[in-house]
């Protein structure tokens, strides 16, 4: 049973990291870092439970509460540069380097 859970993790975190990489807008950039991060906790839950410990679940609370600072964070950006450039693409990214 464990076996499957991590499969469905670690099919979410491939999912988001090669959308991560192939994709332009930020958004979707986003959507994919936090499929990676549920991946992540899921296999960390699957963990836990396989081991009758309640260590998996408490950190998944953590990293939960630290995607959604994250998640306000990285949405606040892309609506700023989206105030500024117009576009939502990674390219509008490169023109803030000093």
């Amino acid at each position: 049973m464990l076996a499957h859970y991590l499969f469905v993790s670690a099919a979410m975190f491939v999912i988001g990291l090669v959308g991560f990489v192939t994709r332009k807008n930020m958004i979707v950039m986003f959507l994919c870092t936090e499929l990676m991060f549920q991946g992540a906790g899921l296999a960390l839950i699957a963990f836990g439970r396989h081991h009758l410990g309640q260590d998996g679940q408490t950190f998944v609370i953590f990293v939960l509460c630290v995607a959604a600072a994250e998640a306000a964070m990285a949405l606040a950006l892309v609506v700023l540069l989206f105030r500024h450039r117009e576009s939502l693409s990674a390219e509008a990214w490169k023109d803030l380097q000093g």
